[in-house]
């Protein structure tokens, strides 16, 4: 009986393995928003890392993360280090590109619960009194990655907090729009 058991969980780790190594090697997550204001509002917002924690959908997971900054405050160079609970993990992102009133672009480490290393952008395109925010995130799927994409829908769960924060950002942008 034993050995029946023993055989069995051999073969269901076995096809779990094949599985996962056969899911893709990278991925991206991508969400989208419109926005009534103007890009500068949004821009200003993401391209300052101490504002993040006004609109970040993390940082409602975890209100007693510590946060800490290196480099200039915004634009190019600026890094935010984070070590939280669980929900959030331990890591730093450090902007890449900023170009005002058009994209930000990040490079996200994590080191906890899992290390990895992934480019998030944020893209800003305005028409006339409307803006509209791409939010979106690549990265190369390790085997962890892939044994995680198996067993839950990894673009469901992160892009479900992309469309928070978006929300969030939209408070923000939208309410102070409207007292000006």
């Amino acid at each position: 009986m034993l050995e029946t058991i023993l055989f069995l969980s051999v073969i269901a780790i076995s096809v779990f393995a094949v599985i996962a190594a056969r899911q893709a090697a990278e991925f991206q997550i991508v969400r989208t928003a419109k926005f009534s204001a103007p890009a500068s509002a949004l821009y200003e917002l993401v391209n300052d890392l101490h504002q993040w924690d006004a609109w970040s959908p993390w940082a409602k997971l975890d209100p007693a993360a510590k946060n800490s900054f290196a480099g200039p405050s915004s634009g190019v160079g600026a890094v935010m280090s984070w070590v939280g609970n669980r929900k959030v993990g331990e890591g730093r992102m450090t902007i890449l590109d900023s170009q005002p009133d058009q994209l930000v672009r990040f490079k996200l480490e994590f080191f906890k619960p899992f290390a990895a290393s992934n480019i998030a952008e944020f893209s800003f395109s305005q028409a006339a009194d409307e803006t509209t925010v791409t939010w979106s995130m690549t990265g190369k799927n390790n085997f962890i990655g892939k044994a995680m994409g198996v067993l839950m829908n990894c673009d469901k769960m992160v892009g479900g907090q992309f469309e928070d924060g978006l929300a969030n950002l939209k408070k923000i942008v939208e309410i102070k729009a409207a007292s000006d």
